[in-house]
């Protein structure tokens, strides 16, 4: 299978999974315990159905939108997710790359694998900073600085991971970050020459929004679960959430929103956004999917703070569905960290390049000409 097979998102997970050792490819893919929240996350975009207008003179469209004051060219985030050089020995510069080509918001994580000042040199586009908090103050306070210092566009808090949840195919496979050979996993490394040659020969792997606080920053090898449950702060409340927001200064989003009443508290607080998010399945298993919760959502604080549905997002029509309830945008990681995984910038370019036809193509067919028409006019087409 090559990159020119690749035709839609699960085509991406597919050379993924040829092209990756194992353990990586189930770090990508896995999710919580059953993983059924994370299919639920996918699935239930099949529950409501589009209804289009016919006639409607859609020769020209415009796909773009503002998000969090900044214009976007599609309603469409790259989610910030942690440790892409394990992906791909170009991890987020070659994400980042990609997002400004095409015109979109980028996320990083606390965990990334370059840096806040790295990535904020590479690209004038729209950038997103996601902090987790740590027991750590002094590294918080440094994270948000640093991000200050480099002109992030938005920060967005992640507060659905106090703890890990159970990720029970990184536990069967032992990966860790940096990633490490065990003998269980050796074979799967040994047949994957090209990514392990790459991991090998790069330069040493790190999380350098963390140098100079935790050990974990200069390389050492910890799994993800482990890290989440002994680095960050359990005792994360609403008041840490404004003290965050305070100390920021910016635009500022939380990520994991999951219920009207926490979406209520979220515009009490200040905040500018919200991305209705349960980590693409990955903390508690069992629980509704984004796209579950957005029409209640809306419902609550619709027109008062932008709503990003975040999760599960495969298909262009997935993004629509997500206008017509009511969202801002949509954003997903995996839709992205495959392409990544297969194929570096090019794949994430090809990535993005079928995303946006399939939105541009669902808009005609509905007969919408804009985001702005669609969003305004919503109720016309569920």
């Amino acid at each position: 299978m090559r990159l020119s097979d690749c035709h839609n998102i699960e085509d991406f997970r597919r050379l993924a999974q040829a092209r990756l050792p194992w353990p990586v490819f189930d770090y990508i893919d896995g999710a919580a315990d059953d993983e059924i929240t994370k299919a639920r996350n996918t699935a239930a975009f099949d529950s409501v159905d589009l209804v289009p207008d016919v006639l409607a003179g859609v020769a020209e469209i415009d796909t773009s939108c503002t998000i969090m004051g900044r214009k976007s060219a599609l309603p469409l985030m790259l989610s910030p997710t942690a440790l892409q050089r394990a992906f791909h020995r170009d991890g987020e510069r070659a994400v980042a790359k990609a997002a400004e080509k095409f015109g979109v918001w980028f996320g990083i994580s606390s965990l990334a694998t370059h840096s806040i000042e790295e990535v904020a040199a590479l690209t004038s586009g729209p950038k997103l900073f996601q902090l987790y908090v740590h027991k750590d103050k002094g590294l918080n306070a440094s994270m948000i600085e640093r991000c200050q210092a480099s002109r992030f566009d938005a920060l967005a808090l992640t507060v659905d991971t106090i703890v890990s949840g159970k990720r029970e195919r990184c536990l069967r496979s032992g990966f860790t970050t940096p990633p490490r050979f065990s003998a269980s996993s050796l074979w799967s490394y040994a047949t994957r020459p090209y990514w392990t040659l790459n991991y090998v020969f790069s330069p040493k792997f790190r999380l350098p929004n963390l140098d100079g606080h935790v050990q974990e920053g200069t390389g050492k090898a910890v799994s993800i679960q482990d890290y989440f449950n002994t680095m960050l702060d359990t005792g994360m409340d609403w008041d840490t959430a404004a003290k965050i927001r305070q100390d920021w200064g910016g635009t500022f989003c939380l990520k994991g929103v999951m219920s009207a009443a926490d979406a209520r508290r979220a515009v009490e607080i200040g905040a500018d956004a919200i991305m209705i998010s349960n980590h693409g399945g990955r903390q508690l298993d069992g629980s509704r999917s984004p796209f579950d919760q957005l029409s209640e959502i809306v419902d609550a604080v619709g027109g008062e703070i932008e709503i990003i549905c975040d999760g599960g997002v495969r298909r262009g029509t997935h993004v629509l569905k997500s206008l017509c309830t009511g969202a801002t945008a949509a954003s997903g990681g995996r839709l992205y960290l495959y392409a990544l995984a297969a194929a570096g910038q090019e794949g994430v370019e090809r990535a993005l390049a079928i995303l946006r036809d399939e939105i541009e193509r669902g808009m005609r067919l509905m007969g919408v000409t804009s985001v702005e028409q669609l969003t305004r006019e919503r109720l016309r087409w569920r």
